[in-house]
């Protein structure tokens, strides 16, 4: 009888013999990187300004310091990645219903057309609900129409509930143009404040119908009672399981003027040449965007530095870089510190479509994100625990660096929200791993209270004892899978 053993056997046995590393990662080496990346000087390192320019600068600087060569697909450091935002211009409408122009008393409106210039004459417009079914499927017959849609859903699938998958869904279904209602208390505010914000999108990849927009309610109401409608019943008919929508009996007129800004971000990508082709590669990745200036003229503080979220990430990055670009290792091993993370994931998203290596070839993708928050001694989570087949390694390895490991997957919660899961979308074993997701009350204090604010910058306070000594994991981590003996990987053949 032959006994047959995985290569995650041998990974396990071979990590008996994993020397360790001489010199640890402190506190003052991160503090050292995140006081400049988090510095008002970068002015919140918001994507397509002076702070992008210098941290992108200082990523590269500091990767080349290490010893890592450019990696881009141009053989320099820097890969562009196509933005584009979208301003409300001027806009014009008309509503008829049987010949009749409706006269509405609210201007509570927005409107975004996909280019510079829409116009459309008696475009029909369609009520479908929450847009889909509670099987999560676009039951009504939006080609060609205006889909008028709830921005609140409670009765669809739970990938269904964001109004950007419901959008989604029904742009793919053919509909020229999609507009939300603000149908509760609250949602009005925040649907035109979302609107009006120009959000950042990656032009490869975003999804858009002609004309978007959105209405409050009381628009809404006037609208339908106007045709002779009742809004009320609308919205009760809407509930049914498998609502197919209703047609409005209302025809639109539009003339909507987009501002459009076009604009190369930049992705930074870096490499430490192995030393056996086609064995292979490591890929470390983490977002170095932030919000920029974000609080309004008359705030006494208008920057979010983004400390935690993200300069802890890549001040862990940079650490990693020169430890393990000190020697030489059998597997390519890349670093990517991606843009516009804070847009939906944008730069990890174009690294997926355009890579500059095979994506079949990365062994393991380890992201490092928001990791200033647990101190030492905590546990060691794994977001995306149970979706690759190198929980048993990764676990290993912590164990033998004295880490504990928190077995639970609750910080899968997050699996979705950081840059890992456009790769993993992807076929690439994508991994988050570390302290700050292991205690979830920790990590939900920081985003009830400094996250995405102007009080998320370096103080006295700012935890990287966990973060030093999550360093010291990816470095360990980043050492064991570049080992083509250590780690055999069916990718690479062995």
């Amino acid at each position: 009888m032959r006994l047959v053993h995985s290569p995650i056997f041998f990974a396990l046995v071979a990590l008996a013999a994993t020397p360790s590393f001489s010199k640890a990662v402190t506190e003052a080496d991160l503090r050292s990187h995140v006081e400049i990346l988090a510095s008002d000087a970068f002015e919140g390192r918001k994507p397509g300004t002076e702070g992008e320019a210098k941290t992108v600068k200082y990523i590269a600087e500091a990767w080349a310091k290490a010893g890592l060569k450019p990696a881009a697909a141009d053989g320099g450091w820097f890969d562009p990645v196509p933005l584009i935002q979208r301003g409300q211009g001027s806009a014009t409408y008309a509503f008829t219903a049987k010949g009749r122009t409706l006269q509405i008393v609210s201007d509570d409106i927005v409107l975004i057309g996909q280019k510079a210039a829409y116009a459309r004459s008696n475009l029909p417009l369609i009520f479908t609900g929450a847009g889909v079914t509670t099987k999560g499927q676009v039951a009504a017959d939006v080609k060609g129409k205006a889909a008028v849609v709830l921005f609140g859903a409670d009765n669809v699938p739970d990938n269904m509930k964001s109004p950007r998958a419901r959008r989604e869904a029904l742009i793919a279904a053919g509909a020229e143009a999609v507009i939300f209602v603000g149908d509760c208390q609250g949602n009005w505010p925040t649907l035109r404040r979302q609107l009006l914000s120009r959000p950042i999108m990656l032009e490869t990849r975003e999804k858009r119908a002609p004309l978007e927009g959105a209405i409050s309610t009381e628009f809404m109401v006037g609208l339908v009672t106007a045709a002779g409608q009742d809004w009320d019943k609308l919205r009760a008919n809407a509930k049914q399981a498998d609502y197919a929508g209703e047609a409005l009996g209302i025809d639109a007129d539009f003339d909507v003027k987009t501002d459009l800004y076009r604009f190369n971000s930049s992705n930074v990508i870096g490499k430490i040449a192995g030393r056996k082709k086609n064995s292979g590669a490591i890929l470390f990745m983490g977002h170095w965007d932030h919000l920029g200036i974000c609080a309004p003229e008359s705030a006494p503080d208008r920057i979010c530095n983004g400390a935690v979220d993200n300069a802890s990430g890549i001040a862990v990055m940079n650490e990693v870089a020169e430890a393990l670009a000190k020697k030489k290792h059998d597997r390519d091993i890349y670093f990517l510190a991606t843009t516009a993370e804070e847009s939906g994931l944008l730069g990890a998203y174009a690294f997926a479509d355009k890579p500059v290596l095979p994506l079949d070839q990365i062994i393991i993708s380890l992201n490092i994100d928001t990791i200033a928050i647990a101190p030492r001694g905590s546990k060691v989570a794994i977001i995306g625990r149970g979706t690759t087949p190198l929980d048993a390694v990764v676990e290993t390895v912590a164990k033998k660096m004295g880490r504990a490991i928190e077995s639970s997957t609750d910080a899968n919660a997050f699996l979705q929200r950081q840059d890992g899961w456009a790769l993993a979308q992807k076929g690439v074993p994508a991994l988050m791993v570390g302290g700050s997701f292991a205690d979830l009350n920790l990590m939900q204090k920081f985003l009830g209270s400094d996250y995405h604010g102007p009080n998320d910058e370096l103080t006295d306070s700012t935890e990287l004892g966990g973060a030093a000594e999550d360093a010291d994991l990816h470095i360990a981590l980043g050492r064991y899978f570049a080992d083509a003996r250590k780690y055999k990987s069916k990718k690479a053949g062995e």
